[in-house]
C-alpha cells in the first residue's frame, strides 16, 4: 500500500514526501519536473503533467500497479499575478488536474484524498479571522480555480464514495531542511531576500490598506508545519464519516509586509529598506486564518513562527548558494 503525491518534487510537495517517508509510508511521486527539488529523489518520480489529456489513464495504471490507497493532490499553479495575466492556463492546469486525479481514483478504487487548496478562495475578507464557513468570493483566477477544484471534489466525493478534505493554505514559507528551500520568487520572503542580496530595497505593493501599518497582512505558516498538517489530515480522512470537509491551515496570527521585511533585515543584519509602488491587482488587505477547526477535529496546530520561517529560509539560501 502507498500514498500517491502529485507535485511531490515541488517546494511544498518535497516536504510532504519527506515527512511521510520519515513516518514509514511508501510514497509514489508524480511531478512534471517544472520545479523539482534535487533533494527529493527526482529519479524515483513519475514524470507527468496531471492536467494533460492522457493523465487519467496513466495515473490509473500507476495507482493499480503500486497499490495506492490515498492521494495527496498538490500539483498546480499558484502565482496570483500570473493567473490574472493568463487565466486560461490556470483554469486548464488547476481544474483539469483535479478531474484527472479524481477519475483515476474512481477507476482504481482509491477512496482517500487530501487536496491542496488556498486561502485565496475567500477573496477580500473583512473579518479579523477567517472561518471555513466564510463565503467563497475569490477575486483572482488562481483563487477561482481552487474554488472550482473544491466544488468538483465535493460533488465527486458524494457521487463515487470518495472521502476528501481540502486544506486551505495561508502563506507558506521557510524550509524544513536546507536542501528543500524555496527557490522560487513568487512568495514574499524569497523576494525580499533577493532584493536585499542585490542591495536593493524590497518592493511593497501599496501601503494604504486598512491595516496597522498600511501594508497587506497575511498569516505565514512554516512549510514543515504545513507538511505535518498533511500527514495529520490523511489520518483524519481515513476516519471521517462524511464525504468532504475543508480546513484552514495557518497559525492564526497575521504579519504585515513591513513586518516581514523587518524580520529579514534582522535575520541578515542588513537592510535596504523598501520601495512602495502601486497596489497589485487581486490583493485583499488582510487574510488571517481561524485555525480552531483544524485543532479540534484533526488534532493539529502549528509549532513555528515567522522568525523560524525567516531563519530557516536564510539557512536554505546559504546552503544552496542562492
Amino acid at each position: 500500500m502507498s500514498i500517491l503525491v502529485t507535485g511531490g518534487l515541488g517546494y511544498i510537495g518535497s516536504h510532504v514526501v519527506r515527512v511521510l517517508e520519515a513516518s514509514g509510508s511508501e510514497v509514489v511521486i508524480v511531478d512534471d519536473y517544472s520545479t523539482g527539488k534535487a533533494g527529493s529523489r527526482p529519479e524515483d518520480a513519475i514524470r507527468l503533467d496531471v492536467s494533460s489529456p492522457r493523465a487519467q489513464e496513466i495515473l490509473t495504471a500507476h495507482m493499480k500497479l503500486r497499490r495506492v490507497t490515498a492521494v495527496i493532490h498538490l500539483a498546480g499553479r499558484k502565482d496570483v499575478a500570473e493567473s490574472i495575466a493568463d487565466p486560461l492556463r490556470y483554469y486548464q492546469q488547476n481544474v483539469d488536474s483535479v478531474i484527472n486525479v479524481l477519475g483515476a481514483m474512481v477507476q482504481s478504487e482509491v477512496s482517500d484524498l487530501v487536496f491542496s487548496s488556498s486561502a485565496a478562495v475567500y477573496g477580500a475578507v473583512d473579518v479579523p479571522l477567517v472561518l471555513e464557513s466564510q463565503p467563497l468570493l475569490p477575486i483572482n483566477p488562481y483563487g477561482a480555480s481552487k474554488n472550482m477544484g473544491e466544488r468538483i471534489i465535493q460533488d465527486a466525493a458524494a457521487a463515487y464514495g470518495i472521502k476528501a478534505i481540502a486544506l486551505r493554505y495561508f502563506n507558506v514559507g521557510g524550509a524544513g531542511w536546507p536542501d528543500l528551500g524555496d527557490t522560487g520568487v513568487s512568495n514574499l520572503i524569497p523576494r525580499v531576500f533577493d532584493q536585499f542580496d542585490s542591495r536593493r530595497p524590497a518592493i511593497v505593493f501599496g501601503d494604504d490598506y486598512d491595516t496597522r501599518d498600511g501594508t497587506c497582512e497575511r498569516d505565514y505558516i512554516h512549510v514543515l508545519d504545513l507538511a505535518e498538517a498533511h500527514q495529520a489530515a490523511l489520518g483524519y480522512v481515513r476516519r471521517m464519516t462524511g464525504s468532504f470537509d475543508t480546513f484552514n491551515v495557518g497559525t492564526g496570527t497575521g504579519s504585515t509586509v513591513r513586518e516581514v521585511i523587518d524580520g529579514v533585515s534582522l535575520a541578515t543584519g542588513a537592510s535596504y529598506g523598501y520601495q512602495v509602488i502601486d497596489r497589485r491587482e487581486g490583493d485583499p488587505p488582510t487574510v488571517v486564518a481561524d485555525v480552531s477547526k483544524m485543532a479540534r477535529l484533526v488534532g493539529w496546530t502549528s509549532e513555528r513562527d515567522l522568525i523560524d520561517i525567516i531563519r530557516s529560509a536564510k539557512d536554505a539560501r546559504l546552503m544552496n548558494g542562492i
